[in-house]
């Protein structure tokens, strides 16, 4: 049962990243990698405020912190889209503009962990 909720949880997560990717392209066009951006800056947040609010809960007798997070939220995120864009700026030579992109999507995401953790916690109470 534990695989099935999160795998189902997974393609729900990865429908939601298709669809930020969609959306992302249309409107801002393929010149940076706003939705991969976008949707680890997001899932860090999310990830961070559900560990601690869904931690207590459960769907069918497995936890819905799992479901959420490593199902939903792990499928919807993309550390390894992250690492080819970087790495595919770095072949074209962009070197400044990969290290902007790394080093803007490891500070926000850490910094919007942070936040969500900050709020779970002050939910919880």
């Amino acid at each position: 049962m534990t695989v099935l909720l999160v795998a189902l949880g997974g393609a729900l997560g990865t429908a939601l990243r298709y669809w930020a990717n969609v959306v992302c392209t249309e409107r801002f066009g393929t010149g940076f990698p706003y939705a991969t951006f976008a949707v680890n800056a997001i899932g860090s947040c999310a990830l961070a405020l559900f560990s601690q609010i869904l931690a207590q809960r459960s769907l069918a007798g497995v936890p819905m912190a799992l479901v959420v997070g490593t199902g939903v939220l792990g499928g919807f995120t993309t550390y390894s889209s992250f690492n080819l864009e970087t790495m595919r700026m770095l072949q074209q030579g962009e070197v400044g503009r990969a290290l902007f992109y790394a080093s803007l999507t490891f500070v926000t995401c850490l910094t919007l962990a942070a936040l969500g953790l900050l709020v779970g916690v002050r939910m919880m109470r």
